[in-house]
Order: C-alpha cells, then structure tokens, then sequence
C-alpha cells in the first residue's frame, strides 16, 4: 500500500507564490516518474508537470518559466514551486506517482489565486 500526503496549497494574491510538497510513503521501492495535475471546477484533470526518476522534467506551456518541479529520492517527495501565480490557475493540485507498475493519486489540495 502506497500513501500520498499533500500540503501547501492556500489562497494567494496574483503575483505570489506557493510550494505544494507530496510526501509518498508505505510499501516502496523505487519511483519512477513524479507529478502534479490540476483540475478547475468545470474542467478536466490536466498535467501541469512532471519529472522522471532521472532529473527530465517536462511542463505544461501554460507554467513554463513560472512552475518548478523538483524531487528528493530519499524522502521520497516531490515539490513544485509556483511563482507569478495567476487566477487561472486556481485549481485542485494532485500529485501523481509511478512505481512498482502501479500509479498513485494524493488527496488533492486547493490553490486558489485571487486577482
């Protein structure tokens, strides 16, 4: 059994900023690929950005230049870093890992960014 444990989320004013952490935890090995996706209200679950078990990270254009994602293996968590933050992208930011052939979800948490 694998958990997935969220936190940063909160509201900000346009312009700030906010790092979400995912803390992965249970029966693991190893993890592959790390990553986060968000859903607004009324729209569907897209990935905002993700990194391999190598370092390769690859991002929505919507976040390129503003999101960063970055992961430390031993704690088995990973980060993304969210500057000049816009009332688009408010949304539920879930985390997403890959390992052992199976994909995990966190429980999701709230981004809101006021304008």
């Amino acid at each position: 059994q694998v958990q997935l444990v969220e936190s940063g989320g909160g509201l900000v004013q346009a312009g700030g900023s906010l790092r979400l952490s995912c803390a992965a935890s249970g029966s693991i090995f190893s993890i592959n690929a790390m990553g986060w996706y968000r859903q607004a209200p009324g729209k569907q679950r897209e990935l905002v950005a993700a990194i391999t078990s190598g370092g390769s990270t690859n991002y929505a254009d919507s976040v390129k230049g503003r999101f960063t994602i970055s992961r430390d293996n031993a704690k088995n968590t990973v980060y993304l870093q969210m500057n000049s933050l816009k009332p688009e992208d408010t949304a539920v930011y879930y985390c997403n890992i890959n390992t052992m052939g199976r994909y995990y979800w966190g429980q999701g948490t709230q981004v809101t960014v006021s304008s």
